[in-house]
């Protein structure tokens, strides 16, 4: 055994041809090359653009900036109010909702539950743990009265606690505001630079457009209702509970054209939208606290829970140009890969075809080198013979043919 796998091991093959003269191989054969020359001309050469060199690290710049008024709780609110962080940058807020809990200071209280969340209310001091956190503070230990018939654990914190149950309706003047965005892009491996101002676009268009995606696909100015809509997503339900909107801008430019065919697209979507069909903090909140301090120097402040609608613009994006060396590549590798007919072809011809087993015995063929030596020996044997036979008749002719003078002839 182990002489015949090193025999085995120190082999050679060569290829051999075979031309099989068969309609339905031959028809499987050019219907799988040419479905190879397709998919590359038609999808990696034209779709793909495999002939170009790309470049998918974007920079970007976004500014932003919000116009409009509403109102909420009877005040009337313009973009100081209702927008935060106030920066202009590629994430903002859009407050639709405040609950304001006033005139906090620091001191001890009862902790704040709700009908529906019993969790503090206690009968002895027992059943409140001293220094464990609560919703608005660190427990005392202590259980003391809270309402009329209950008692609740007192904390240590800024009181009285916050009651985040009341009902507040949202600022509903929100999806009439206007958002406009400036976006800056550039591709360094071409250095080339674009921004979302077109050529086409002048102050006075922009002082009356509004994006329409099949109207005004260009304009920078985006109505807050309008981005709902195309992101598929409800007004009201947002302005009571809040949520996550993207604002998408796709840069997706071949630079072997015209710079001025390199243009931005825009589309939207919920970025939170696993949190829609939760019932664990639902939507988009969070709280702020503006601080003041009395004539005698005590420090108090004004909590506020606030419930918006925070809008990401997310920038993503690619430019391709044409080189050589990446055309090269993909050629060769298209030239490569019409070889993969053959493969396939000699799997059906070898295993599925009728006449599979000659085929096999056509194609393959093992030779050794007891077979070559035989075979070497078996073709001088043949020639020699040949040799003597033609010469035996050289000279048998040289004899007819003579004279009558005497003749030798010798035969080895």
């Amino acid at each position: 055994m182990m002489v015949g796998c090193v025999k085995d091991f120190f082999t050679y093959q060569t290829n051999k041809s075979v031309v099989v003269k068969s309609w339905t191989i031959g028809i499987i054969n050019r219907v799988v090359q040419l479905l190879i020359i397709a998919y590359f001309i038609g999808w990696v050469f034209m779709h793909e653009k495999a002939y170009q060199t790309r470049d998918s690290a974007i920079e970007s710049s976004v500014m932003t900036k919000v116009k409009g008024f509403g109102s909420l709780n009877d005040h009337i609110m313009d973009v100081a109010d209702y927008v935060t962080p106030t920066q202009g940058a590629s994430m903002f807020c859009l407050i639709t909702k405040i609950i304001a809990t006033e005139n906090q200071v620091q001191g001890k209280c009862p902790e704040f539950t709700s009908p529906k969340e019993r969790k503090y209310i206690c009968v002895n001091d027992s059943q409140c743990e001293e220094g464990k956190s609560a919703n608005t503070g660190v427990l005392t230990g202590r259980c003391i009265p809270f309402g009329e018939k209950n008692k609740s654990c007192e904390v240590k914190g800024w009181c009285p606690a916050e009651n985040d149950g009341v009902v507040i309706k949202p600022m509903m003047e929100v999806q009439n505001f206007t958002i406009f965005i400036k976006n800056s892009i550039r591709f360094p491996l071409f250095n080339f630079t674009k921004g979302n101002f077109l050529p086409n676009i002048s102050k006075e268009h922009i002082g009356k457009c509004n994006f329409d995606p099949d109207h005004d696909k260009f304009c920078p100015i985006f109505k807050v209702g309008d981005v709902l809509r195309f992101a598929h997503q409800n007004f009201t339900t947002l302005a009571h509970k809040g949520g996550v909107i993207g604002i998408k801008i796709g840069w997706v430019c071949d630079l072997d054209r015209s710079d001025d065919e390199c243009i931005p697209s825009y589309s939207f979507t919920r970025l939170d939208a696993m949190s829609q069909g939760s019932s664990v903090s639902p939507g988009y909140n969070f709280r702020f606290a503006k601080y003041y301090k009395m004539e005698n120097g005590t420090e108090y402040r004004t909590l506020l829970k606030a419930y918006a609608i925070r809008f990401d613009v997310l920038v993503y994006g690619n430019a391709g140009k044409f080189d050589m060396i990446p055309t090269l590549i993909n050629m060769v590798a298209a030239f490569t890969s019409v070889g993969v007919g053959t493969v396939l072809c000699d799997i059906i011809l070898l295993n599925f075809l009728k006449g599979a087993d000659q085929y096999k015995a056509k194609k393959f063929e093992e030779v050794t080198e007891a077979e070559v030596q035989r075979s070497s020996s078996l073709v001088e044997g043949m020639y020699r013979t040949r040799e003597h036979s033609e010469l035996s008749v050289r000279l048998d002719e040289k004899q007819s043919g003579d004279s009558g003078a005497f003749s030798l002839v010798r035969y080895d």
